[in-house]
């Protein structure tokens, strides 16, 4: 497939992380690549590899084999991508501000999900036990409208078989807020902070 192509509603849409790390992993040699200026499109990729998906809790296997967890649940997605850095300057006589480009800050993706304590358990290999431990990982959001036949790695027999948009970044997971709700699902909101550029839309 290609990039969605017309209009409509994302909501197959998918959030997952990148579940290889430390030396050898896929997700350090991608950081590396990064660091180098010479990461690639297929470097992103490599990291939700094809059969790559593992269950949220399951022990990763051989580090390198692009092993991802899906993070499911998500109430609402934020808005993805890099967000403008612009600062409105007056200038004297004239009836328009000058915009020029201010500092950069690192933004920050929040997601609000339905809360189900044992996807968040910190123990090892849950989700829960990857917040707040300063670890960098690679995420990927991929903006989809049809439901895909073949599973989501990203590659064409997988998240390729609907037209898909694929956004990668490096981030940390650093925070988990649980909202309790009376009358509602008890909700939470997820907080993963960007540490290096977003790179897309890429599409299989």
């Amino acid at each position: 497939m290609a990039n969605i192509a017309s209009i409509g509603a994302g909501l197959f849409s998918d959030m997952s992380i990148c579940v290889d790390v430390g030396v050898g992993s896929d997700t350090q040699a991608l950081i590396d690549a990064i660091a180098g200026g010479t990461q690639t499109e297929t470097n992103f990729k490599d990291c939700f590899a094809i059969t790559g998906e593992i269950a949220n809790g399951t022990t990763p296997g051989v580090a390198g084999s692009g092993e991802f967890v899906r993070i499911k649940n998500i109430r609402e997605f934020p808005a993805i991508g890099t967000p403008p850095n612009v600062v409105n300057v007056p200038v004297y006589g004239s009836k328009t501000s000058q915009q020029i480009q201010g500092q950069a800050d690192a933004p920050s993706v929040e997601l609000s999900l339905n809360f189900v304590g044992e996807d968040w358990q910190d123990t090892a290999d849950w989700l829960g036990s990857k917040v707040g431990d300063g670890l960098q990982y690679c995420f990927r959001f991929a903006l989809l409208n049809a439901e895909p036949t073949g599973g989501y790695g990203s590659v064409a027999g997988e998240i390729g078989t609907v037209e898909n948009s694929q956004y990668f970044w490096i981030g940390k997971m650093e925070a988990l807020l649980v909202n309790p709700q009376l009358t509602d699902a008890n909700t939470a909101t997820v907080t993963i902070t960007v540490q290096s550029d977003f790179y897309g839309a890429f599409t299989d």
